[in-house]
């Protein structure tokens, strides 16, 4: 199976839990900031580590939600709307519980976009999160 071009049926990705979706999500938005740190010259070898946090924690997720929110489809958002409802157990002290679930639903939507193949869509989103 190619892991980097995946296309699963909408009956396989919704047989994945929220929780589910946001794990794979939370590690395609951190490799897209990598990426997207290295390439634009964003932080030193030293610093890279400590701005990818600064764009991957869910403070920072939760201000790109903002961003991305108006341009979802119906089923986007529905994806989303179910990974923000999902009841974290615990909820990292540098965020509050919004922020931590909109941070889930931000990395739900990613996930489902990934394992959808919808990677022109995935570029599309990002790009409008990373924006000033």
């Amino acid at each position: 199976m190619d892991y980097f071009h995946l296309n699963r049926s909408p009956d396989e990705i919704r047989a994945i839990s929220n929780l589910g979706l946001a794990h794979v999500g939370d590690g395609v938005y951190e490799l897209m900031v990598r990426s997207w740190l290295c390439i634009h010259g964003k932080a030193t070898n030293r610093g890279l580590h400590k701005a990818t946090v600064q764009y991957v924690a869910a403070p920072a997720q939760a201000r790109a939600a903002e961003k991305i929110l108006p341009l979802l489809t119906q089923e986007e958002a529905d994806v989303f709307r179910r990974g923000r409802n999902t009841s974290p157990h615990t909820v990292p002290k540098a965020a509050s519980r919004e922020e931590y679930q909109t941070a889930t639903a931000v990395e739900a939507l990613f996930g489902y976009l990934y394992l959808s193949g919808e990677t022109a869509r995935l570029r599309e989103l990002f790009d409008e999160a990373m924006t000033a």
